[in-house]
């Protein structure tokens, strides 16, 4: 495997998710043209803070139809926190700001119901759905969320993995080749780093 693309649209922990795949040894480079999108063997689409910021800045770069098109070319292709997020229809922190539409459903707010601090920030626990090839191995392993809001997807089948804070919400999803994590495997120690090699398996 010659290298993973990570795609860099100004927002997003990039170094850390980079020195990820470097301690697996692969070269992670920054990727910031549809060009190099489309080029890509294996895409990372990281992303921290707002959903309507992220889908902003990759519009403004014209990377949205390239993502899409990578998606749709079934290749290996992982959204992290925000950048799983962004992956969907719509986001109710946003609602007039369309996503990518990889993957359908819509990213919705913590309940205020349970008295759970929000952000939720921290460790949680994994529930693995069998049969995910990205979070094979990983079922009730703790990994490292930073987040309000969480995708909904439409299908039931999209759901990897979920996690309780309240309620279960979706912690990670898979369709194909698709992929996401609503935590950071980047920041999740030796769960983090085993899912940095089952993405690099798929």
């Amino acid at each position: 495997m010659s290298s993973v693309k990570i795609v860099d649209y100004g927002i997003g922990n990039l170094r850390s998710v980079e020195q990820a795949f470097i301690h697996e040894g692969i070269n992670a480079v920054f990727v910031h043209t549809p060009e190099e999108i489309l080029a890509a063997e294996r895409l990372v689409l990281p992303g921290v803070g707002a959903f309507g910021d992220g889908m902003t800045e990759l519009n403004k770069h014209g990377l949205t139809d390239a993502i899409r098109q990578y998606a749709a070319s079934d290749r290996p292709l992982l959204g992290i926190c925000l950048g799983m997020q962004l992956l969907f229809d719509s986001s109710d922190e946003t609602p007039d700001i369309p996503g990518l539409g990889v993957l359908p459903g819509r990213v919705v707010r913590f309940s205020n119901d349970h008295g759970l601090k929000i952000p939720q920030i921290g460790w949680n626990q994994l529930s693995v759905t069998p049969g995910s090839r990205l979070l094979d191995g990983c079922d009730r392993s703790f990994v490292y969320f930073v987040h309000s809001y969480y995708a909904k997807p439409a299908m039931q089948s999209d759901i990897a993995a979920t996690a309780d804070y309240g309620d279960l919400f979706t912690a990670a999803v898979e369709r194909g080749r698709v992929g996401g994590c609503q935590f950071h495997p980047e920041k999740s120690q030796d769960a983090g780093l085993h899912i940095v090699r089952n993405f690099l398996k798929i």
